[in-house]
């Protein structure tokens, strides 16, 4: 196989400038998204290239205690990231948040590191960091849309709540359908992308690891085991948050004492 090719930095900015596309539809169709466009993509120009150099230093140094404080720090901040995003008060919602993100990740990083992939050390920051990455990025878009379909189904179906509740049923059968709702929205474009990956798709961790010189059979494999890795993170986490979300978020007798948060 041949050696991965590097793209010299000047040639990486020239390309940038296939940017003026997307900004030309921004201006002809009025859309308002020039200035989000630009610092989304001077934000993630600086932050991966202070990730990229942070990392060659975690490589190196490959401390457990390092190691385990940068992943309780990604987990803080995507938990923050989803509560912003769902636009949902962080003061009762962010412990669940970051609950179901723990419950979901810590298992099936442990799996993968002691069964499958088995770096020496166990901890070794080149395998941990970039899978907790990978599991944590594709949670955060599916506990947005689980938190958003949640509380939208709540506020919507207002009246089959409360007439639940005035029944006497209790709060966690009250909300039982919106949650079985919200978690089923959340999942369906995870499961989407896995039914189409290798007819419509070639996912992105496949295609770098070829684009890097690996057999393409070694990196087929490796994506199958992140897509189902992905997917029963993002059950898990979803369920334990909108589950703890329920509990935080609606008083036993029924009352919602959450509301999400305007736009202004």
């Amino acid at each position: 196989m041949n050696a991965v090719v590097d793209i010299p930095w000047p040639l990486l900015i020239l390309f940038g400038a296939t940017l003026l596309v997307p900004l030309a539809i921004n201006y002809y169709y009025q859309l308002g998204i020039a200035k989000d466009t630009a610092i989304g993509v001077l934000r993630m120009g600086i932050q991966l290239t202070l990730v990229g150099v942070y990392l060659e230093f975690l490589f190196q140094l490959d401390s457990m205690a390092v190691n385990l404080l940068w992943l309780a720090v990604m987990i803080m901040i995507g938990s923050s990231s989803i509560l912003d995003k769902a636009r949902l008060p962080k003061q009762r919602l962010f412990l669940p948040v970051v609950g179901g993100l723990v419950v979901g990740l810590a298992p099936v990083l442990l799996l993968i590191c002691l069964a499958i992939v088995r770096p020496t050390p166990l901890y070794n920051a080149q395998y941990v960091i970039p899978l907790a990455g990978m599991l944590l990025g594709n949670s955060l878009g599916g506990n947005i849309v689980a938190l958003q379909n949640f509380f939208s189904a709540l506020e919507e179906r207002k009246s089959e709540y409360e007439a639940a509740i005035a029944l006497g049923a209790s709060v966690r059968f009250a909300t039982l359908p919106f949650l079985r709702e919200a978690i089923r929205k959340s999942l369906a474009p995870t499961l989407a992308s896995m039914t189409t990956s290798g007819l419509v798709t070639l996912p992105g961790m496949m295609t770098g690891q070829i684009l890097g010189g690996a057999n393409p059979i070694v990196a087929i494999k490796y994506q199958i085991m992140i897509m189902i890795a992905i997917f029963v993170m993002m059950s898990v986490s979803i369920t334990i948050c909108l589950n703890l979300t329920v509990r935080r978020g609606i008083h036993p007798h029924g009352l919602v004492m959450i509301k999400p948060l305007s736009n202004k």
